[in-house]
């Protein structure tokens, strides 16, 4: 973390100051979930975990902090390759796209064949209480009959029954 604004200039190819500069320049493209600013004891954290965040921080020249460093989540990292314009940010922003596009492809995909399982479920629930009415017909049929005393047909005499 201490040399995140570093870090992030280099993978995309630019000066630390060109990328707060560009930061600066488009803020509202980072919203308070893709980008936020260290608060003063988040700082201080910071640098009496790590060697320092200085290095990468101006100082002004009373001897004070200008301002304390931005922190981009994962999403702010994805809009800095929209905002730079360096070959590396413009190849990362492409890749991005194109996941984007392919996670569409896979979400619809996965939408129909949900959509498709669901209809075969329904298809077998009902398949279901036919095959238990079946099985319960044949049931009925292994059945013994019944011990009652048949009646004969026929004449009887007072006596049979």
């Amino acid at each position: 973390m201490k040399e995140l604004i570093r870090d992030l200039a280099k993978l995309y190819g630019v000066s630390t100051k060109r990328l707060n500069e560009q930061v600066k320049r488009n803020l509202k493209r980072f919203p308070e979930d893709f980008m936020f600013q260290l608060t003063r004891e988040e700082f201080l954290m910071f640098q009496n975990g790590t060697s320092s965040l200085r290095s990468q921080i101006a100082t002004s020249k009373r001897g004070g902090r200008r301002y304390f460093p931005y922190v981009f989540t994962e999403q702010g990292v994805a809009m800095l390759s929209s905002i730079l314009n360096s070959e590396r940010a413009i190849q990362v922003n492409v890749a991005i796209m194109r996941a984007f596009v392919k996670l569409r492809q896979i979400l619809s995909t996965h939408k129909e064949l949900a959509h498709k399982l669901n209809e075969l479920e329904r298809k077998i629930e009902k398949h279901d209480t036919e095959i238990r009415a079946i099985f319960e017909a044949i049931r009925q049929l292994m059945e013994p009959p019944s011990k009652k005393k048949q009646r004969t047909i026929g004449f009887h005499g007072p006596n049979e029954h």
